[in-house]
């Protein structure tokens, strides 16, 4: 394939989802008449009603030259006409002064048509140069159109090596950053999108590689710009890939880059899809492809696009929920996503780590609130920036709940133990504390309906304790009343005894226990009737 001698492997280099229906129905594609059996790639408009493209050419010597990649003569450029179909017409050589006997290919114009950046085998001034192992790789070139309309002063960039590659330019919309293809020193993997400032004197700045959410282990090749700055590429190291390379597209912007995404079919394939350019205005384009069913090595297609893409910008918020109090993670915290107006967007409940992940719009406003059982739900709010694909960091500190408690189901008011002396009911010092706390409690909350239940330990008769803890949940429940000044009334809480059938330890009939165990059964405590009034959960 003509295409691999743009980037060279190890030793040669080379240079160069699943699909939902709505991708099916973006483009339109046709095959371009001008295909041969040669290979024909990488094209380039040239101002709004020609394109410029790369195929091979017999040159006039005694001597045959083709280049040992694919047994094809060495590449040139081309010029032709748009016709209104997408048809190129008029075919005729780009320029004698830019073609050589070497590879031509892959070019990017300045909006004024005046500079020209090109891809070239290493050959300049009529001289070749090598790398270490005695390969002519492909370097990145700019020349100027003169006053008669030659193009001039070809130069190389600053960046070029002869021991690593370079090419396959493209530029910004404002004309102020160069995007090329290179596997130099640190590189990601086997070839890299890099980035290059131009200054207003044409001055080159020093390389910048566009980073992992661009590039990957594999070869990210062929990149060029259109229409609101976005950078088309292809890439065969991701994992939506159709196989080969595929055609990607990101937005970019002064706040970063969108993640790429797949164009889908009918653009890519399971062979190898490039050099993809589109017209801002028609959009009406132009690839390049070996897919089965093609004329020749790699083929050029154009194509109309119908549906236009959607470049959302997205940020991520990413978060724990933990205990406030000790910074514990808290597994099971259910955290909800909501937008500005309340409405409830997505819930998670969090595992093990306790981590939750929401994928958000720029430049809204948001609030997450994590709740869990027997804490207070504690909430964040945070207005997304217009930076893409930024990572906020958020965490939710849920309070325990101070006043009450989750056991076996039920809601209790969460106190120290309200124990009573052995065969006694009146209400001991050390309780009055605790039943203060219930007061306040029910006052608090004057919706809360509470029973007091009392217990007893396993000593005596089964019916004396029954009537025994009876008398002590009335003590208590009559002690609340009288002393809550009136704010609890009867029918707000109950008594019940259970005797001794609900021990806290093992503490039963016929068991020895010592005095401190009985005394951890006799006890009363306060179960919520209508837990749902507090909202808990």
């Amino acid at each position: 394939m003509t295409k691999k001698i743009i980037l060279l492997s190890a030793l040669a280099l080379s240079l160069f989802a699943n699909v939902n229906a709505q991708q099916e129905e973006r483009y339109s594609i046709t095959n371009l008449d001008i295909n041969d059996d040669y290979s024909n790639f990488g094209t380039t408009f040239y101002g709004e009603n020609q394109v410029v493209y790369a195929s091979p050419t017999k040159k006039r010597s005694l001597i045959k030259r083709n280049w040992k990649g694919n047994d094809q003569p060495f590449l040139d450029l081309f010029i032709g006409d748009i016709s209104s179909d997408g048809q190129l017409e008029n075919i005729k050589k780009f320029s004698k002064k830019i073609n050589s006997k070497y590879h031509e290919s892959d070019v990017a114009f300045t909006k004024d048509l005046k500079t020209v950046y090109f891809s070239r085998n290493n050959y300049l001034d009529r001289k070749t140069a090598l790398n270490s192992e005695g390969i002519n790789l492909i370097q990145l070139y700019r020349a100027k159109i003169s006053k008669n309309g030659d193009w001039t002063d070809i130069e190389e960039m600053p960046f070029n090596s002869d021991q690593y590659q370079t090419g396959h330019p493209a530029l910004s919309n404002d004309g102020k950053t160069l995007y090329f293809i290179s596997d130099m020193p640190g590189t990601l993997g086997l070839t890299d999108v890099y980035k290059a400032s131009i200054d207003s004197q044409g001055n080159i700045g020093k390389p910048v590689n566009l980073g992992p959410k661009i590039n990957t282990a594999g070869r990210e090749m062929f990149v060029t710009i259109s229409g609101n700055d976005e950078l088309y590429f292809s890439s065969d190291g991701r994992p939506d890939g159709h196989g080969g390379l595929d055609v990607y597209v990101s937005q970019t912007n002064e706040n970063g880059i969108t993640k790429p995404q797949n164009l889908g079919a009918p653009i890519n394939s399971d062979k190898d899809d490039f050099a993809f350019i589109i017209n801002k205005i028609t959009r009406r384009g132009y690839f390049s492809s070996n897919r089965s069913g093609g004329k020749g090595d790699d083929d050029i297609y154009t194509f109309v696009e119908d549906i236009p893409i959607n470049f959302e910008c997205k940020q991520v918020a990413n978060g724990v929920a933990r205990d406030k109090k000790s910074g514990a993670l808290l597994p099971q915290t259910l955290v909800t996503l909501f937008n500005k107006e309340g409405k409830k967007i997505e819930s998670i409940i969090v595992g093990t780590d306790a981590a939750f992940k929401f994928d958000v719009d720029c430049e809204n406003e948001y609030k997450v609130v994590g709740e869990k059982t027997n804490y207070k739900s504690d909430e964040e709010v945070f207005v997304t920036s217009t930076e893409l694909d930024l990572e906020l960091d958020l965490t939710l500190n849920l309070k325990e709940n101070e006043e009450f408690v989750a056991k076996s189901n039920k809601i209790y008011i969460k106190l120290d133990p309200i124990y009573f002396n052995y065969d006694k009911y009146d209400i001991r010092p050390d309780a009055e504390y605790e039943l203060w706390k219930v007061i306040n409690i029910m006052t608090k909350y004057p919706d809360l309906i509470v029973e007091g239940g009392s217990h007893t330990d396993s000593r005596g008769r089964d019916a004396y304790n029954e009537t025994l803890s009876a008398n002590r949940a009335k003590s208590t429940v009559k002690y609340i009343i009288q002393h809550s000044g009136g704010a609890i009334s009867w029918d707000r809480i109950s008594a019940r005894g259970y005797g001794e059938v609900q021990p806290v330890n093992r503490c039963v009939n016929g068991v020895r226990c010592s005095e401190s165990e009985h005394q951890q059964n006799r006890r009363t405590e306060f179960v919520i009737k209508n837990p749902e009034v507090l909202n808990l959960n």
